[in-house]
């Protein structure tokens, strides 16, 4: 298993290493070589890890992330409280889940960007602003999650648990949610990516220190290079909490429940 391991990230590392050494052979052919781009529109990796260099020892690239991550895990943890109450209520009466649901999945659609001229407006250039795009970018596909993860469970759990004389609090805690697990956690992995999305639109319009701030920084400071370093660092930080946190729970649910080796 460990030899499997080892091999599956030597082969993404070499991977990762062909798409940069491509990705730097391009940048001389055409900007140093043929002159199709100019060398300020276009990134290279030499380029980006210098911009990494510098930002490291100013310390913004380490404050930038930190103070993002506070504010997705705020914004994360309130959109999974309130998209979980708005899933188990549109579940369990009949008319929300008729009415309601269509209008949550409407506004779902709706970008994340569509809800900051919202929070300037009601919370002005705040901390609570940003907050309350990552809730409106998240709490939605959240119970549209829980409401999907319910519905899914066999519906003969339910009526063994009756016969049983379990009342709808027992159904509840010790069915439905347990049978639901697995595809509430699939729930989650996709309520942060709406979440992380949400905030980087929030930070954009904003001057609070944080990662979309650093990005807008870059693009008014005309660096494409330090641009690209905060779309990886983004793009990084997104995969890593994906992979440490919410990969390895889904491992663990469904390992316990027999469903994997």
């Amino acid at each position: 298993m460990k030899k499997i391991w080892k091999s599956n990230i030597t082969g993404e590392i070499l991977f990762l290493l062909g798409v940069i050494l491509l990705w730097q052979i391009l940048y001389m052919i055409g900007v140093d070589g043929l002159g199709i781009w100019k060398a300020y529109a276009m990134p290279s990796p030499s380029g980006v890890w210098n911009s990494f260099t510098e930002m490291i020892k100013q310390g913004t690239l380490l404050s930038a992330m930190g103070n993002s991550l506070l504010r997705g895990a705020i914004g994360y943890i309130l959109s999974l409280m309130i998209g979980g109450v708005i899933g188990v209520f549109m579940n369990h009466f009949s008319f929300l889940h008729k009415n309601l649901r269509p209008l949550i999945m409407g506004i779902q659609t709706l970008p994340s960007i569509c809800w900051v001229p919202f929070s300037i407006l009601w919370f002005g250039l705040t901390q609570t602003a940003i907050i309350f795009v990552v809730i409106m970018g998240s709490a939605f596909s959240m119970a549209i999650a829980v409401d999907n993860a319910i519905l899914n469970v066999p519906p003969i759990y339910k009526k063994a648990a009756l016969t049983m004389g379990a009342d709808q609090k027992q159904i509840y805690w010790k069915v439905i949610f347990p049978a639901s697990l697995p595809e509430l956690i699939s729930g989650m992995k996709q309520g942060w990516s709406f979440a992380w999305r949400a905030l980087m639109s929030g930070e954009v319009m904003t001057t609070s220190i944080g990662l979309g701030q650093t990005l807008m920084t870059g693009r008014n400071l005309a660096d494409i290079n330090q641009v690209m370093l905060v779309m990886v660092v983004i793009v990084v930080v997104g995969i890593v909490i994906d992979q440490v946190i919410f990969h390895n729970l889904e491992k663990r649910i469904l390992r316990k429940r027999g469903l994997t080796i």
